[in-house]
């Protein structure tokens, strides 16, 4: 069986990490088939958003320990060239992507798999969900963007308490933290993922997009150049068939019919 699983269900690709007998571990053949499908998903302007989750009763259990004990699979050596590139590590290319990402997290999320589950735009949890910091339990540090992402969602004192404990966060907790937008019961949490995909593939793509893009390059330049970046981003806006049948729609009271054109 494939270890990534490709669904479409209208604008919404849902993938679901599949190796449910290992708690959905990474492997060196499911990063590389995640960053294609993702960079695929990216591309095909019928995609609207994309949804990221797990088959069975975890999310993502990290790197395949076994794997990298025995020097086989990724971190212990195995897979690894003479230099380091990770231009196209799905961390990276989660980061890049214009369209709209969301974790639908299901049971655990570990070591690489919170970073996964980080790295996404949004995140709806269900209530057996836990994000588990346990990289220095394990000697290692966030590998995958954690530190990065993690002080500027939290905070740097949360973020330096749950990155130097290795703690575990329970669904409620991520919650009272701003992790996640919501927490559902475990058989809700692919209808509510689902559900919300729908409602950001109803706007306008070009308008989701452009937003998505400029709040990622806010991350890292001023106040008086980010207002500059957003005002070439609507130049090409105003022009697009989408902004047309927005204000029209309005105008007549009626759900707009977006083309992404």
């Amino acid at each position: 069986m494939s270890e990534l699983l490709v669904e479409r269900d209208g604008p919404v690709a849902i993938l679901t990490l599949n190796r449910p007998e290992r708690l959905n571990a990474i492997s060196g053949p499911m990063l590389m088939a995640l960053s294609e499908s993702l960079v695929e998903c990216d591309r095909d302007p019928g995609v609207r958003a994309i949804i990221l989750t797990g088959a069975g009763r975890g999310f993502c259990a990290g790197l395949d320990l076994q794997d990298v004990s025995s020097g086989a699979g990724i971190g212990g050596g195995g897979g690894l060239g003479v230099t380091l590139d990770l231009r196209d590590a799905p961390p990276i290319v989660l980061h890049r992507i214009d369209t709209p990402t969301i974790c639908a997290l299901n049971g655990g999320a570990a070591g690489y798999g919170m970073d996964l589950a980080l790295g996404c735009d949004i995140r709806i949890a269900a209530e057996s969900a836990k994000l588990a910091a346990a990289f220095t339990k394990r000697g290692v540090l966030p590998e995958s963007g954690g530190t990065w992402l993690l002080p500027r969602l939290v905070g740097w004192s949360k973020a330096a308490e749950i990155i130097f404990t290795g703690r575990t966060l329970r669904a409620r907790d991520c919650l009272a933290l701003g992790l996640v937008s919501r927490v559902v019961p475990d058989e809700l949490l692919l209808k509510e993922a689902r559900a919300l995909a729908a409602e950001i593939a109803a706007n306008a793509p070009l308008a989701v997009q452009a937003s998505k893009r400029m709040m990622r390059m806010g991350l890292s330049e001023t106040f008086d150049d980010h207002v500059h970046h957003v005002y070439l981003q609507l130049l090409p806006l105003f022009r697009s068939k989408d902004f047309r049948e927005g204000m029209t729609a309005f105008l007549q009271k009626r759900e707009p019919e977006f083309q992404g054109e």
